[in-house]
C-alpha cells in the first residue's frame, strides 16, 4: 500500500504542479479508497481504485451520462486508468445521512426524487450501453442473503423443503422486477450516496459506477426504504404515490398500463430483493473483508423484509420460513 501511495502523490504532484498531503475524504464498501486534497484553486477528491479489483472505466461513463442528464455528479479532473486513479471534483463532505430529520426530510427527499426523474427521463435505455437487471443478476444478489447471512453468518443450511419455499420466493422476486418499466438504475440511490450541496444542485450524487438498465422502482425503494434510515410506512408509500405521479408525467410510466397500486406492489416486492441482498452483502463484509460497521444496519433492514412479506400473499411462506429460523437479527 505504501508503494501504490507513493505512485499516487507522484502522479498527483504531476498534473497538479504541487506536492498533496492526502487525507482520508470517506469509508466505502468496496476496494476502492477516497482522499480528499487542497489545491490553490480549492479541495479535490481522490479515488484510489487498484485496477485488479476495481474498474474505473465504468465510473467514467456513467459520470457522463448522469452529467449530460443534468445531474450533479462530481467532475472528472484528471484520470490514470493504468493505476486506477482519478482526480475528481469535491461535492463536500454532508451526506444526506448527517442532515435527514423529520423538518429537513420533505424539502431533501423532494430534491431526490426529483434528480432520480432525471436519472430515469435523462438517460436513454437503449444507446446508454449499460448493463441490464436481469434474471441472472437478480438471482445472483438473492443468493448473496442465503450464502452469506443464513449459512455463513448464522449456520443455517436450509432443508428440501425450505430451499423450495426460498426458489419460489426468487422466482416471484426476479418475474415483478422483470416486469417493470425498463430505466437507468443508479443501484445505490440511499442517504450515503446523496451529498447535502449547501449553495448549488442538489443533491450531489456518488456511487453510481455500478448503473445498469432495470426496473423503474429500484432507486425509488433504495432512497424512501433505506438500509441507514427509516420512516413511517404511510409516509414512505404517500412518497411513492408522489414519485408514480411523477413518473406518469415525465412519460415514463403509462397510467393506463400500470396503475397506482401495482406500482406500489412492485416497490414493495423490489425492496425485498433489494433488501435481501444488502442483508448478504452486509455479512460479506464482515466475514470476508472484516468490516463489520454494518452489522448494525442488518435488523432494520430485516424489519423492511419481514413487514413486506407478512402482508404480501405471494411471500406468506416465506414469511413463515424466516420466522421459524429465529434469525439472530430479528427485531419484533
Amino acid at each position: 500500500m505504501s508503494e501504490r501511495l507513493t505512485r499516487l502523490k507522484e502522479w498527483l504532484q504531476e498534473k497538479t504542479g504541487q506536492a498533496c498531503q492526502l487525507t482520508p475524504a470517506s469509508s466505502d464498501a468496496s476496494f476502492r479508497r477516497y482522499f480528499r486534497i487542497e489545491l490553490k484553486q480549492g479541495s479535490r477528491i481522490v479515488m484510489d481504485a487498484p485496477p485488479e479489483q476495481e474498474d474505473c472505466r465504468p465510473f467514467i461513463h456513467v459520470a457522463s451520462l448522469l452529467q449530460r442528464a443534468g445531474l450533479n455528479t462530481p467532475e472528472i479532473v484528471a484520470q490514470n486508468l493504468d493505476e486506477g486513479f482519478l482526480l475528481l471534483g469535491d461535492l463536500g463532505n454532508t451526506t444526506y445521512l448527517d442532515v435527514l430529520n423529520p423538518r429537513s426530510v420533505e424539502r431533501l427527499y423532494a430534491d431526490a426524487l426529483a434528480a432520480l426523474i432525471g436519472i430515469q427521463a435523462g438517460v436513454e435505455t437503449n444507446s446508454a450501453e449499460l448493463p441490464a437487471y436481469d434474471e441472472a443478476l437478480l438471482q445472483a444478489e438473492l443468493n448473496l442473503f442465503k450464502d452469506w447471512y443464513l449459512e455463513k453468518h448464522c449456520g443455517v443450511t436450509l432443508s428440501v423443503e425450505q430451499q423450495a419455499v426460498w426458489q419460489e420466493v426468487c422466482t416471484s422476486l426476479i418475474s415483478s422486477a422483470l416486469e417493470q418499466p425498463m430505466v437507468c438504475v443508479h443501484r445505490d440511490y440511499h442517504s450515503r450516496n446523496l451529498m447535502h450541496i449547501e449553495e448549488g444542485h442538489n443533491p450531489g450524487i456518488l456511487d453510481f459506477q455500478d448503473a445498469v438498465i432495470g426496473p423503474v422502482t429500484y432507486d425509488l425503494v433504495s432512497l424512501l426504504r433505506d438500509c441507514y434510515i427509516s420512516w413511517p410506512r404511510q409516509q414512505v408509500e404517500d412518497w411513492v404515490d408522489g414519485f408514480y405521479a411523477q413518473t406518469i408525467q415525465a412519460g415514463i410510466v403509462d397510467a393506463d398500463k400500470v396503475s397506482g397500486k401495482q406500482f406500489l406492489r412492485w416497490f414493495d416486492l423490489m425492496g425485498v430483493q433489494r433488501h435481501l441482498k444488502a442483508i448478504g452483502i452486509f455479512s460479506r463484509l464482515l466475514h470476508r473483508d472484516n468490516k463489520e460497521a454494518y452489522m448494525q444496519d442488518i435488523p432494520r433492514t430485516l424489519v423492511y423484509v419481514l413487514d413486506v412479506s407478512q402482508r404480501s400473499p405471494e411471500l406468506a411462506d416465506f414469511y413463515q420460513l424466516l420466522l421459524s429460523l429465529t434469525l439472530p437479527d430479528h427485531v419484533s
